[in-house]
């Protein structure tokens, strides 16, 4: 027999925060970007996710040298924006629970992971 409980608060803060980066990787992947419009792209992911219920704070850094990097063997003068230029972090408050997640390219992949849970007794 199984039984059903409710969500924990620190639960709940971790989906929250699983929820954030899905609607900020998934809206903006594939985005046109280049060094000179990473900022504005920057600022525009993170006011679009503080949008969402118990997002605290939203930072997100577009790694400009890659980008410079990827144009370089381009003719183009933009790329579009994956992961790998990404490195984002988190920040959710859900009743008392805090947590912080990020995301960095790791082996080639942008890995999204929870770096603290810190929950009220």
């Amino acid at each position: 027999m199984s039984s059903s409980e409710e969500p924990t608060a620190p639960q709940t803060a971790c989906f929250e925060a699983g929820i954030k980066f899905g609607s900020l990787y998934h809206q903006f992947a594939g985005t046109p970007v280049s060094p000179d419009s990473a900022d504005s792209l920057e600022r525009a992911m993170e006011k679009s996710i503080e949008n969402q219920p118990h997002c605290e704070n939203v930072r997100v850094a577009i790694d400009t040298d890659e980008l410079a990097d990827e144009l370089a063997e381009s003719p183009a003068s933009y790329t579009e924006l994956t992961g790998r230029f990404l490195d984002v972090e988190i920040d959710i408050d859900y009743e008392g629970t805090e947590v912080t997640a990020a995301m960095q390219m790791e082996d080639g992949y942008p890995l999204m992971r929870l770096t603290t849970v810190t929950s009220e007794p």
